[in-house]
């Protein structure tokens, strides 16, 4: 299937049905990374948090969720379908996070990943460096024990 654009647009707690769904896809319940419906509603609610979409094809694809405060953010969540991954998703919507992030004059971008979690090399591409771990931060459905890392990148 030949790669199609990646439309992204602006979310917000009308989108909590895409959000779920998406998270269920693209979290592995065996790391227990996922926010629950009503986590991901909490947080949408407060200030200065912000939720990207990507679609493809007008099919949800993936999402990004951000919350920013002074001149740092935090990327919160970063998922993408199964199905539409290896596809530049991911890359376009951290792109677009990084981008809004130099627009609204943060300083540092924060974000947490699970030990392991391929995502890092999307990190590390797009200018993060690891800053820390939190050994055994994620726990899985079998009650398994993940460490977390951390990575910064300056905006």
């Amino acid at each position: 299937m030949a790669t199609r654009q990646v439309l992204l647009r602006t979310g917000d707690a009308r989108d909590a049905a895409i959000v779920d769904t998406l998270m269920v896809a693209a979290f592995d319940p065996r790391y227990g990374e996922a926010w629950t419906r009503n986590q991901c509603m909490g947080v949408l609610a407060m200030p200065g948090v912000r939720l990207t979409l990507a679609f493809v094809d007008d099919r949800a694809a993936g999402f990004a969720m951000v919350r920013s405060v002074a001149d740092e953010a935090e990327l919160l969540l970063l998922a993408v379908d199964p199905a539409c991954r290896r596809r530049g998703i991911a890359t376009a919507l951290l792109r677009a996070v990084i981008a809004e992030a130099q627009a609204g004059g943060i300083v540092d971008l924060h974000l947490e990943v699970r030990a392991g979690n391929e995502a890092m090399k999307l990190y590390v591409a797009q200018g993060f460096a690891k800053v820390g771990e939190r050994r055994g931060y994620y726990r899985g459905k079998t009650g398994q024990v993940f460490d977390a890392h951390t990575y910064r990148r300056a905006v």
